[in-house]
């Protein structure tokens, strides 16, 4: 979609929906990538993500009928769906994510009309870029706007998280939904997810490309292993409680878990509190390294991020295992780690210009000898959070 404009979507929207009077509003939200603090979200801890250029548009019409039409470009499958009492999940998974969005505002007692809507986007599906919440905030972002509801931001953040937790049935954090609507561009957001206080941190990769790499492994992220990975966490501080009182493992340094991880009697337990303890202490000092731009130290974060990931939580693979592996060898590549929920997914790389195409060219093909897959790779951008789009606006996607 390189170079598309506002007249292309609503082209695309008219030739889905007909061209009645009333024109379609534009919105969007993007995507995001976490540079470090993964799993920690859920857990009250630190994590530091950014937004990205790539994200979710809709383009969406208020309609006189008592019906909300759901279509995307990217997927097959649309529907309707009356505004009749509360929404039924479906079993295609996408249309959740908006329906539980609408649902959200229509409990808090918000009125909404008819709409049609369609959603189009260039973030890969089931990459770890975060697509499922961008959708939900291009969703919520334009309800805002459309029923005059004048929500705050974090409060669009908040009932989006909701909408995941309650209608799609994941236990995200609420890191994801964070990012998409807070983010500045050239900065990640350094979160406490426990009381939402957040600081932009300058990223300042001179010389350096980010690169986002996908498996191409499917995964669903609901039937994956990530409630049991909450489970767990919630598990290790049971133990932990009958020593101090803590409600969550961000509240543990890891100083004091070294010296009390004997109270967790099961080894895998014990190594799930271990890598979210120790990862909380390496957003920290990330942010430092981001503050003083000691980029070297920042990439040795990362390394040390993943084999966390890979040994202690568990939550990698060898798709991902073999990106990362292959990625540190390459000369001139600074740090390499999973990024998103894991169990497939996306990589993602701090690699020194001049060493960007050998880095493409070299980890491609060894990642496809070792796995029969083709990465796909993304040079990204830290940019901003959900915005309502100018109509007269050239979008210029990758």
């Amino acid at each position: 979609m390189k170079g598309m404009t506002s007249q292309y979507l609503l082209d695309l929207f008219f030739q889905h929906y007909g061209k009645p009077e009333l024109m379609p509003l534009i919105y969007f939200a993007p995507g995001r990538v976490n540079l470090i603090g993964e799993h920690t979200d859920y857990n009250g801890g630190f994590v530091l993500p950014c937004a990205l250029q790539y994200g979710t548009y809709l383009i969406i019409r208020p309609i006189d009928e008592s019906v909300i039409r759901l279509a995307s470009t990217n997927m097959e499958f649309q529907t309707e769906v009356p505004l009749i009492g509360n929404f039924i999940r479906m079993e295609n998974h996408w249309v959740n994510y908006p329906l539980g969005v609408i649902q959200q505002f229509m409990q808090q007692k918000i009125q909404i009309v008819g709409m049609e809507m369609l959603f189009t986007g260039d973030i890969p599906n089931n990459a770890g870029l975060s697509s499922s919440a961008s959708i939900e905030m291009v969703t919520a972002y334009a309800l805002n706007a459309l029923t005059g509801s004048n929500l705050p931001m974090i409060d669009l953040i908040k009932l989006s998280q909701k909408a995941e937790n309650q209608f799609v049935g994941v236990n995200c954090g609420i890191m994801d939904q964070f990012a998409v609507g807070m983010g500045v561009k050239d900065h990640a957001i350094f979160l406490n997810c426990k009381t939402l206080e957040h600081k932009m941190v300058p990223v300042l990769l001179d010389g350096i490309s980010m690169v986002v790499a996908n498996t191409n492994k499917q995964r669903g992220l609901a039937d994956s292993k990530y409630n049991e990975r909450v489970a767990e966490c919630q598990l290790a501080v049971t133990y932990l409680s009958k020593l101090f009182n803590v409600s969550r493992l961000s509240e543990i340094s890891f100083m004091q878990f070294y010296k009390m991880q004997d109270q967790i009697p099961d080894e895998v337990i014990r190594r799930r509190a271990r890598h979210v303890i120790s990862e909380n202490q390496r957003v920290l000092n990330a942010v430092s390294c981001l503050w003083n731009n000691n980029i070297l130290e920042f990439g040795a974060l990362m390394n040390a991020s993943h084999e966390s990931l890979r040994d202690n939580y568990e939550v990698t693979g060898f798709e991902l295992d073999t990106l990362v592996e292959e990625a540190q060898m390459i000369p001139g590549v600074i740090g390499s780690r999973m990024t998103g929920a894991g169990f497939g997914g996306c990589t993602v790389t701090l690699v020194r210009a001049e060493a960007l195409d050998r880095f493409v060219e070299e980890v491609g093909k060894r990642y496809f000898d070792k796995t029969g897959l083709k990465v796909d790779f993304y040079t990204v951008e830290v940019s901003d959070g959900a915005r309502k789009i100018n109509p007269q606006s050239q979008i210029c996607t990758p």
